[in-house]
């Protein structure tokens, strides 16, 4: 393994891509790879699609942290190995795939955070290379699937949409009915995720989008603009996208799918895997009050008067508003924040886009986590579903079972 001055600069060793980028490079698929028997299976998903009019180059990081056991660094240089000479004979001129492989990763850093790091940097210095600052990063797993049509949809979307920095993908986990008790699972879970943004929806936030690291793309520029991928050990997607979404004209991609994997886990204390877990010890899968996301959609209504307010103390609060709101905006230093935006704006709309500024999605998951634990408490996600359905007008939700509910946020999804 040679020492590179472009690594050397996050801390650790490691190789860059010896070959030149291709002059039409235009999507960069990046992928962390850390004790995955199965990688092959995903490339091929990927080497099945619909070549798009750019050039392609996937990236696999392959990764493990220097005190990993022998058992997992064995797996990672068989991976290596069989997913090098897959590679060589599988890449085409304008498709091509490389393996980076870093068995040593500093243990406080290593990570999944770190790994699609590593290939986002080199992502981004390939498009660099290649003078197109507006390729597509798209960040995938080693362990998804997805449609034929994935690549070209990617490279379509930001065609139709060149103000969108990045977007979110869409996903669907498979349910194969193999096992009834893992697709009750995946489909729980899946349901939360999918009842938490249509939620944040309902309340009138604006920047409500899914955060999932291998149903994401970026643009090289905003991705070298906002200051690149954090090393976070998990939730690096969702911190990551904040940055991206803060930018404005955030999308959604709903023309494909990626299919995630839908097998039990324990590598990352949350996410699909841990959740599938979590539901074979204790067969609920719990979600967030419906209250607290009806206490938001109070609040956002509320904005037209608290910019009413800009010449009164900062610290004073509409009357009306719900007592959860109330607690946690003094929790938030909320006085400081609101005189730092009307110092910053002279008309509403000025105010509606500073303030969401301010309260992103972090402060959004934030205030939902506190109403949860502070005011309603947790809840079964199909019962919280089904509240909502009703809210929006679905009577189909009525009686519902978690794989009907299911079936019908996908399709909310997709709208």
């Amino acid at each position: 393994m040679t020492q590179d001055l472009y690594f050397q600069r996050f801390g650790f060793c490691g190789r860059q891509i010896a070959t030149p980028a291709p002059p039409d490079l235009g999507l960069a698929v990046v992928i962390p790879c850390f004790n995955e028997p199965d990688l092959i299976e995903s490339l091929e998903s990927l080497w099945q699609c619909h070549r798009p009019g750019g050039a392609v180059e996937v990236i696999v990081v392959i990764n493990s942290a220097a005190t990993h056991s022998d058992a997992i660094r064995l797996q990672n240089e068989s991976t290596y190995e069989e997913a090098t000479q897959w590679a060589a004979r599988h890449s085409e001129a304008r498709f091509s795939f490389h393996l980076l492989h870093f068995p040593d990763l500093p243990p406080k850093q290593a990570g999944v955070g770190l790994a699609r790091k590593i290939g986002m940097d080199e992502a981004a210095r390939r498009f660099d290379d290649a003078r197109n600052s507006g390729g597509i990063i798209v960040c995938f797993d080693a362990d998804c699937r997805c449609e034929r049509n994935y690549l070209t949809s990617i490279e379509r979307h930001f065609q139709e949409h060149p103000r969108s920095p990045g977007c979110s993908i869409y996903f669907e986990h498979p349910l194969t009915g193999a096992d009834p008790q893992i697709d009750e699972a995946i489909a729980a879970y899946e349901l939360h995720l999918r009842y938490y943004v249509q939620a944040l929806r309902y309340a009138g936030f604006p920047y409500a989008h899914h955060t999932i690291g291998s149903s994401m793309a970026v643009r090289a520029d905003a991705y070298q603009k906002q200051g690149g991928m954090n090393k976070r050990q998990a939730g690096e997607d969702f911190y990551f996208l904040q940055k991206i979404i803060s930018l404005g004209h955030f999308t959604d991609l709903t023309t494909t799918t990626v299919i995630p994997s839908p097998r039990p886990s324990e590598r990352v204390p949350f996410g699909t895997g841990k959740a599938v877990c979590d539901y074979l010890d204790d067969p609920q899968i719990w979600s967030y009050p419906l209250e607290a996301f009806l206490d938001l959609k109070i609040f956002f209504e509320q904005l037209p008067e608290l910019f009413r307010l800009k010449d009164v103390p900062p610290a004073k609060l509409p009357g009306s508003l719900p007592e959860s709101i109330r607690t946690f905006l003094k929790s938030e230093i909320f006085a400081k924040a609101m005189g730092e935006i009307f110092e910053n704006t002279s008309s509403e709309a000025a105010f509606r886009k500073r303030f969401f500024h301010w309260f992103n999605g972090f402060q959004a998951m934030k205030f939902i986590h506190y109403a949860r634990d502070h005011f309603y408490g947790k809840r079964s996600v199909r019962e919280e579903a089904q509240k909502l359905l009703s809210l929006k007008g679905c009577g189909e939700a009525n009686g519902a079972s978690v794989l009907e509910l299911l079936a019908i946020y996908r399709r909310l999804d997709r709208t």
